[in-house]
């Protein structure tokens, strides 16, 4: 998932996509069609793993209380379906520029434009996603925190980041100057919890406390008095 979506949303759409120029926009979709195609495949894959991996935390951490892991899963679902979403408006704006025949029909300019258009709804598609790439964390924080399986530091870092991405869409959508602006400083929890969290998953991993389970030796049941009498007197009667 860390492979898969830091290609596609930290390298792809980033190198194609130049907000307020449509030609440029245009120029780099056209010169990288088999980097958008690679994109496209990655946003899907990392869509796929994103599902696979909450249902996985899920089944780990659930015995802690189930309510707060169904929460965790609910926004992973949501989430994978608006970066699918978001795949086909790239998908699309690579056909408008690489085909001429939408050159044809709306002109150079016009082309170029939906292009730029449709890579915007692709952009402001994966912020709105961000959404509840924050509010998992937050109830996978708690999870984290109370199973004892992560570190407690994990977990409350994990808890943070949903405020980091929380506060960097509201101020994206509400206060664009001055989300260019705190954008990079807002990314730098989530960037720590989450890389933190699959760090000690590869190289720590969950460690499970070994079952004692030892089996008592078998003690001789006491013998009944009376069976005690009748093999006296059986004794005595040899």
């Amino acid at each position: 998932m860390g492979i898969t979506g830091g290609f596609s949303e930290g390298f792809v759409d980033p190198s194609l996509y130049v907000a307020g120029d449509a030609a440029a926009t245009s120029a780099n979709v056209v010169a990288n069609e088999g980097l958008m195609r690679f994109g496209v495949i990655a946003h899907l894959t990392d869509a796929v793993f994103f599902l696979l991996t909450a249902v996985t935390l899920y089944l780990l951490l659930k015995h802690v209380g189930k309510h707060a892991a169904r929460l965790m899963v609910v926004p992973v679902f949501i989430a994978a379906g608006i970066i699918s979403i978001s795949a086909v408006f790239t998908f699309v704006a690579m056909q408008v520029a690489t085909d001429s025949s939408y050159e044809t029909a709306f002109g150079p300019l016009g082309s170029s434009a939906l292009v730029l258009l449709l890579l915007e709804i692709q952009h402001f598609t994966v912020l709105a996603a961000q959404v509840f790439f924050g509010l998992w964390l937050a109830p996978l924080g708690y999870l984290a925190s109370k199973s004892r399986l992560f570190p407690k530091a994990l977990g409350i870092m994990l808890i943070l980041a949903t405020v980091s991405y929380l506060v960097d869409v509201v101020a994206a959508f509400l206060l664009p100057g001055l989300a260019e602006q705190i954008h990079v400083y807002l990314g730098i929890v989530p960037a720590i919890a989450e890389i933190w969290m699959v760090l000690y998953l590869l190289i720590v991993g969950v460690r499970s406390p070994r079952p004692t389970d030892r089996t008592p030796a078998v003690e001789a049941a006491p013998v009944p008095v009376s069976s005690q009498s009748a093999m006296t007197w059986q004794s005595t009667a040899l």
